[in-house]
Order: C-alpha cells, then structure tokens, then sequence
C-alpha cells in the first residue's frame, strides 16, 4: 500500500503538523508513503514541493525567470505573466490555477494507491481536479478547518451562508481573504466540483461532521469517519512541576494558569479578550495568592494585575520544551472564538491538567464537562473566571481532574491511535475495491476506477 499525502506545508501551524506526524507514522509502521507540499518550510527531505512552474505555459515560465533577473516581485511576475489568473483574483475568485496538481499521481516514485488530503488552501492546489483524481484512485480528505464548504473562509462563525449558496459576505478578510464579494460564485463552482467526486470524508470532531454532512460537499461523500486528532504521548506527558519550574525560571509556590496560541492577541481564532477579562477578575480574587498566566506564543513585555502576572512566551518550535510548561501549569485556560480541534487543549491534558475552555466547535469532544475540566459560553468572562477559581481554591479537584484529564488523553488522543483508524481505513477501502473489482462489479466499485479495474 502506497500512500500518498498533501497539505499546504510540513511546518506552521496544526495541520501541517498533523499531517508530518502522520506521514512519520505510516513510515514508521513499514507504509512506502510520499508527502508532497505547495511549500517547504523546515528544509525536510521527507516532503517535496509541488513544482507549478514547470508545468506552466511557455509565458509564464518565460516572465518568471525575466521577472527574477529584473527582481521584480512576484505579485508582477504574476501579473504579467499569468494575466487570466490575476484578473480572477481581482475579481475575487479563488484561485485553482496550480498546474502541478493534476501531475500528483505521477510525480511520485513509486505509484501511489491512494492520496490523503489535507489543508487544500494556501494558493497551492487547484480543487478542479477532485472529480478526475476520486475516479482514478481513492481519494481521502481530512478536513482541518470549514473552508471547503463556503464562498472563501476557513470558519464562517455565526454565519449560515454557507448553507444557502454564500454571497453578501459579511467579512471578506477572515482567511483566506478575498478582494472583492465573489463567494456566491466560489460556492457554486465548489458545488459543481463535488458532484462529479467521490471522497472518503475525515474530521476530528463531530460538529465538523454535522456541518459537512449539511454543506455542498456531502454529495461526494462515499465513506466518512470521526478520527480525532492525535498528539505525540512521548513527548507530552506529566512530569516533575517542580523540577520544570526550576527549568523555566518560575516560582515553584505560585498557581500557574498557562493558554497557548500563535500570535495570542491578533489570532482571530482565539479570544484573549476573554481571557484576560477572566485573569483580571480571578486575580482581584485571590488576596495574596500569587497568580500567574503564562501566554505561550507571542513575544511581549510582563504586565502586572494586582499581584498577579501575565507573561508573555514567545512562539517555541522544540516540543519538549513546550511540554515543559504544561508540566510547569496547574490549569490550562483556553478562549476561541472558533475551534475546530484544540491541539493544545489535548497536549495539555496528556500532561495531567484539568482544563477551562470555551464551549464551541470540536472542544466539547476534548473535554468531558465537569469531569476532565470545565466548558464555558464563548464570550463569558465571568464563567471562565467562576471555573477557574474553583480549581485554584480546590486542590484535591484540581488534581482528580487532571488524572482524570490524563487518563482520556492517553486512551483516546494519542497520535499512534489516530494513524492506526487512518490505516485501518486504508486497508478496508482498497480491499472493498478490489473485491469489486474482481468481481467485475464496476458499477458497484465505490470509486469507479473502472480504468485501473480493467
């Protein structure tokens, strides 16, 4: 069985590192698996970056090398060089014009049985090609964020547009930004493509599931699975606070609360407002507990509450030293505004901490209310604040929760588990295909690759 996987990149962000964990994991479990990427960001040799250049028409090549010798920018090495593609971004169109996507099955060095597709925005991948792929071979999709079901957004918040075809959008800049309002004929081109594939449809919670399940992508859908997504149990799990205190510098009598997040207090996604409001009001209750909030993922200054700290960490790529401030943490506090699956909410909880987190998206399926920590509305202040302060004035719930916490994590988060339903999945698709097959049932062939059948 040869796997093939895309996503947007190796590096930056959750997908990403889903996705490298997992080709890690194929190979390690003796699966030939290639990983291809509109870009490379850690300089890996296990990934290779998809090359649209080289498929692109003699212009464009042409102006891209002129453009480089001139050092232009590529926005006009784009301009002049791919002029039809430019106008449609102008427009407000997304753009699939990536001509190296439809070369996926033959790029690779040995012949993959199946493509497993991640992150498919980023200016990389051209969706046109969904219909031809799912017909020559088993195509998975993991789906990371909203994106494939609406005009332009990766999340839709409150918003049902969605549902009824977009347009009148209400933010045109939430990623990935659009210029001008053309997600009404971004959702129909969508729908078109979908019906005319089939994809064996994953996502890591079941709010996810049920937006798919009522979006335009559910015509396609052959097979589906809930597979949540797995975190390296070697690498986070619980260890000696003290000791991990003394490491990082922090005061070993403190309550430390902890929150994790590129870019805390611009990220969209999350809602620092909330946090802090809620940090504000639990450290004016606390007399003369001293209180700290360690914000890991932004560099800034250490701004004093009362006699409480916030300190600011900056962004940290080692693992085991972001797993060492979870060991360092009492409870871990996290705010979204929109949460497909909390990473950090399950890295936390393998290393043993009861956790307070906004009840919205795919958290509910982490947290298990009242026994592993606690949910809170989106928004609420004065509940996160209320949760919070119950851990910090009770040690023994504190601590039960978080075995508690840790117990879940292990049994059901651990990236090992995850790879295995993936490879599980595999196996079953192609083996229920080849039994068609040879039977000759083409018709009956979940894919209808009646060419590689015959």
């Amino acid at each position: 069985m040869n796997i093939l996987h895309v996503n947007t990149s190796d590096t930056g962000g959750g997908a990403a590192r889903l996705t490298s964990d997992l080709v890690a994991s194929t190979i390690a479990a003796g699966y030939p698996t290639s990983f291809f990427v509109g870009r490379r960001k850690c300089g890996s040799s296990d990934c290779q970056v998809l090359d649209h250049q080289r498929y692109r028409h003699l212009w464009a090549r042409l102006f891209d090398r002129t453009a480089a010798r001139m050092r232009l920018s590529q926005r006009w090495a784009k301009l002049f060089g791919r002029p039809i593609s430019s106008s449609r971004l102008f427009l407000g169109h997304e753009d699939f014009d990536f001509p190296a996507t439809w070369k996926l099955l033959e790029i690779p060095a040995q012949k993959p049985d199946l493509v497993h597709l991640h992150n498919l925005h980023g200016a990389y991948f051209d969706l046109r090609v969904l219909p031809s792929l799912s017909a020559r071979i088993p195509t998975f999709v993991t789906l990371h964020d909203a994106w494939m079901l609406a005009g332009h957004c990766s999340h839709s918040f409150s918003c049902e547009r969605w549902r009824t075809g977009c347009g009148s959008c209400p933010d045109l800049t939430i990623y990935p930004a659009i210029r001008r309002d053309a997600t009404a004929y971004n959702w129909r081109r969508k729908q078109q493509i979908y019906s005319k594939s089939r994809l064996h449809i994953a996502t890591p919670c079941r709010w996810l599931m049920e937006k798919v399940m009522d979006s335009i992508l559910a015509p396609a859908i052959v097979s589906s699975r809930l597979i949540p997504h797995g975190i390296d149990l070697s690498v986070f799990k619980p260890g000696d606070r003290s000791q991990a205190r003394m490491d990082l510098g922090l005061p070993t009598t403190s309550i430390i609360l902890m929150f994790a997040a590129q870019g805390i207090r611009e990220n969209i996604w999350k809602d620092y407002k909330t946090m802090r409001s809620a940090f504000e009001i639990v450290s004016a209750a606390m007399g003369e507990k001293r209180l700290i909030f360690l914000a890991l993922g932004e560099e800034s200054p250490t701004e004093r509450i009362g006699n409480a700290e916030l300190r600011f960490v900056p962004h940290l790529s080692d693992r085991l030293l972001v797993a060492k401030h979870y060991q360092a943490a009492d409870i871990y506090v996290h705010g979204a505004r929109a949460e497909l699956w909390g990473l950090s909410i399950t890295e936390a909880m393998a290393c043993g901490l009861p956790v307070v987190a906004s009840n919205v998206g795919g958290i509910p399926d982490q947290i298990a209310e009242g026994q592993t920590g606690f949910l809170v509305p989106v928004g609420d202040a004065e509940q996160m604040a209320e949760r919070i302060r119950i851990l910090v004035n009770d040690d023994s719930l504190r601590l039960d929760m978080g075995r508690r916490a840790l117990r879940r994590a292990q049994a059901e988060f651990g990236l090992a588990r995850m790879a295995r339903k993936y490879l599980n999945w595999y196996e079953e698709i192609l083996a229920s295909d080849q039994s068609l097959c040879q039977s000759n049932d083409y018709d009956g062939c979940a894919h209808a690759h009646i060419d590689r059948c015959r």
